[in-house]
């Protein structure tokens, strides 16, 4: 090989060497970091699917747009602060009212979007409202005093809602449901796991309506109208093949007044309307007591179209000290099995072990 040839072949390995050591990792995840003063809103449009929103701990005021996949946002708990803008509404999240929003389409949802470790609060309408995601994960966040829902989601698949705080909010702490805009059976969720969240204060802690396959797990639920509605109605699939089980439902005494789909809420633990299939179990459940349609532990009552409970099984329950009964079955549905639960009082639902 001739001298020239040596320095050609010198030359092309420094250049191979230099462009490797330039070259970022596969799969590397950018951070990008907020400070009090900047716009978390400005971080999200300017990341890359795989990238992490670092908030610092302040007050934000203004509402966060994802439309992306592959994104976290995170605060530093709650000292990470998020209110509403006092300024002109930029985009579809905040001209909704809402605090952050999760938006993916029917052919592309949002997947794999993380929110973590900060406080929504006081939005006109929903702390965290989320529609057609895939695999979302909300945790460690805090939703206080928004006028409708704290974290709410529609047509959203193998959620999970782990681990945080919805606290006074003009209705459901958590709203989980197939669609709010228009009538449909239930949808399977492909596992949504809602599970170690304190629901207290709101109107109703937990709704889950028009769903499948989700399990309800390990909650404090407490000081609401109503501890949890799982709510279904005639349509196909129906509500149901679902588990809630382990959660602490107590103390549910506030009184709500009557709405067009509901009347009066007070003293409900565990509601199931129109529901099929579902399990109800090993949940502690005391000291919910009030005179409206729906007070008492465990209630099945048929829904506001009239469908009935069918299927479903309560067992190896906990409750004492709710009123007018611990358990009580005010459907004529057929098929529900009680078994096992430790009660004082029976109201049509079996016997009290």
């Amino acid at each position: 090989m001739t001298k020239r040839q040596f320095t050609y072949l010198g030359c092309v390995a420094l250049m191979v060497t230099s462009g490797l050591a330039a070259a970022a990792p596969a799969g590397a995840r950018t951070s990008h970091d907020v400070l009090p003063g900047e716009s978390i809103q400005a971080a999200v449009d300017a990341a890359k699917p795989g990238d992490v929103i670092d908030v610092a701990p302040g007050v934000y005021r203004e509402s966060v747009l994802i439309r992306k996949s592959d994104l976290t946002l995170r605060g530093a708990g709650e000292r990470t602060v998020i209110l509403p803008s006092t300024g002109k509404a930029r985009h579809v999240c905040a001209q909704g009212g809402n605090g952050i929003c999760v938006l993916g389409t029917d052919a592309k949802p949002a997947t794999n979007v993380a929110i973590r470790s900060l406080t929504v609060a006081e939005f006109k309408k929903n702390g965290v409202w989320a529609s057609r995601t895939n695999k979302l994960s909300i945790r460690a966040v805090t939703s206080v005093g928004n006028g409708n829902w704290g974290i709410a989601q529609e047509r959203s698949l193998r959620s999970e809602i782990l681990g945080n705080s919805a606290r006074n909010n003009a209705e459901s702490g958590i709203f989980v449901s197939n669609t709010v805009d228009t009538e449909a059976g239930a949808m399977n969720t492909r596992r949504t796991v809602i599970r170690d969240n304190l629901l207290a204060g709101n109107r109703i802690g937990l709704t889950v309506r028009r769903l499948r396959n989700l399990t309800v797990n390990n909650n404090v639920v407490t000081a609401n109208c109503a501890g949890m509605f799982v709510v279904g109605d005639e349509g196909v699939p129906r509500t149901g093949d679902l588990t809630v089980r382990g959660n602490r439902v107590h103390h549910n005494n506030k009184s709500c007044p009557k709405t067009a789909r509901l009347p009066r809420i007070q003293g409900a633990g565990i509601v199931l309307t129109g529901v099929e299939r579902a399990t109800v179990e090993a949940n502690a459940i005391w000291g919910n007591a009030g005179t409206s349609p729906f007070s008492g532990g465990i209630v099945l009552f048929k829904s506001i179209v009239g469908a009935p409970n069918s299927q479903n099984v309560i067992r190896n329950n906990a409750l004492a000290s709710n009123k007018p009964s611990d358990l009580a079955n005010r459907d004529t549905g057929k098929g529900n099995t009680f078994a096992g639960n430790l009660c004082q009082v029976s109201e049509k639902a079996g016997k009290c072990a």
